[in-house]
C-alpha cells in the first residue's frame, strides 16, 4: 500500500504540481513546517545558553518537529484508509511532498536566462536555487550552479520523500519532510546553529544515505539511455569522488551527473562571502553553459522516469502478490 502510495503521488506531482494559487490562498506544508521551525528556534535557542543545553533543546526541537506533522499525517492516513478514495486523497497530500516540476521548472529558468538575458540575468536566476553568491559566479560557474542544485536536489527533493512515502507511508514522508526541512533552515554551522541545528543536521544526512546512493544509481542508468551521456563515466565518477565531497550525500549525485555529462562540479565555492572548499565531482570540463544545463534535465528527466516506473512496478507486484 505504501509503495503505491508513492507511485500515484509522484503521478499527482507530475500532472498536477502545486498550483501558485494554492500557494497563495493556503500555503505550502513545507511553509507551515519551516513555521513551526522559526517558533522552535525563537523559543528553545537562546543566546545565553552553553552549547551543551543548546544541543539538547536541539534534540529536543527536532523531536517536537517531527512528531506533530507525522502523527496529523498518520491521523489523516488512517482516517482516509477508511474511504474508498482514502488512497487518492493521501496521494494528494503525499504528492506536495515532491518537487519533479518545480525542481525542473527552476532550473531551466536559468537557461533561458542565460541564453535570453546574459550572465547578469542567469546570476539571478541561479541566486533562487542555491545560496552561493551569485555575482562571484561567471557563465560557467552559474551553469555548474544550476547542474549541481539539479542533482543534489534530485536526491533530497524527489528521491528521498518518495523513498521514505514507499517506506512509512504518508507520515513517513512527512517525518522526512520535516527533518529535511529542519536542516536547510537550523543545520548549518554559523554561531547560532551550530549547537541548536546539530541534531537536526546529522539526523539528515542519516535520512539521506539511502536516497543520495539510490538517485546516483538511477543517474547511471538514465545515462545509458540518453544520447550523448555516458553510464560507464558516470559510475568511474561515483566510486571515484563520491566519497570525498563534504557531504556524505551530496557528492553520490552530483558526482553521477558530473561524469554522465562529462563535466567537473562542486569544488571551492564562495557562501556569504567564505570560500569552502571541496574537492571536484567529476574529471571532465569546467567550462559549463546553458546547453549543459539542458542536457543535465533531459538526464534528470530520464532518471526520474525511471524512478516512477519503478515505484510502478512494485506497485503492481505487490497487487498482484498480495
Amino acid at each position: 500500500m505504501f509503495v503505491l502510495l508513492a507511485f500515484l503521488s509522484l503521478l499527482v506531482e507530475l500532472g498536477l504540481g502545486y498550483p501558485d494559487r494554492l500557494v497563495r490562498a493556503i500555503g505550502h506544508p513545507v511553509i507551515w513546517i519551516g513555521q513551526l521551525i522559526s517558533f522552535l528556534d525563537t523559543t528553545l535557542n537562546r543566546a545565553t545558553q552553553s552549547d551543551a543545553s543548546r544541543r539538547i533543546c536541539g534534540v529536543v526541537a527536532l523531536i517536537v518537529l517531527i512528531a506533530i506533522p507525522a502523527g496529523i499525517a498518520f491521523f489523516l492516513e488512517t482516517l482516509f484508509s477508511l474511504s474508498a478514495l482514502g488512497i487518492v486523497a493521501s496521494a494528494l497530500l503525499g504528492s506536495t511532498l515532491l518537487a519533479q516540476r518545480s525542481l525542473a521548472s527552476h532550473v531551466k529558468a536559468v537557461a533561458d536566462a542565460l541564453d535570453r538575458g546574459g550572465l547578469q540575468a542567469g546570476r539571478r536566476a541561479v541566486s533562487q536555487i542555491v545560496g552561493r553568491d551569485p555575482e562571484r559566479l561567471d557563465e560557467a560557474g552559474v551553469s555548474r550552479a544550476a547542474i549541481e542544485s539539479l542533482a543534489e536536489n534530485f536526491s533530497d527533493g524527489i528521491v528521498a520523500p518518495a523513498f521514505w512515502l514507499g517506506i512509512g507511508g504518508l507520515a513517513g514522508g512527512v517525518a522526512y519532510k520535516a527533518a529535511n526541512t529542519a536542516d536547510s533552515m537550523i543545520g548549518h554551522r554559523t554561531p547560532r546553529h551550530e549547537a541548536f541545528g546539530w541534531a537536526a543536521a546529522r539526523f539528515d544526512d542519516l535520512i539521506n544515505l539511502p536516497a543520495s546512493r539510490l538517485t546516483a544509481l538511477l543517474l547511471v542508468v538514465a545515462a545509458m539511455i540518453v544520447p550523448g551521456a555516458s553510464a560507464a563515466n558516470a559510475w568511474r565518477s561515483v566510486w571515484r569522488d563520491a566519497s570525498k565531497h563534504r557531504s556524505p550525500n551530496a557528492g553520490w549525485p552530483e558526482a553521477a551527473m558530473a561524469g554522465a555529462l562529462g563535466l567537473s562540479l562542486a569544488g571551492p565555492r564562495v557562501y556569504g562571502g567564505v570560500m569552502v572548499e571541496d574537492a571536484t565531482m567529476g574529471d571532465g570540463r569546467r567550462e559549463a553553459n546553458a546547453a549543459d544545463i539542458r542536457r543535465a534535465l533531459r538526464l534528470y528527466w530520464t532518471a526520474d522516469g525511471l524512478m516512477v516506473v519503478g515505484f510502478g512496478v512494485l506497485a503492481g507486484l505487490g497487487y498482484v502478490l498480495g
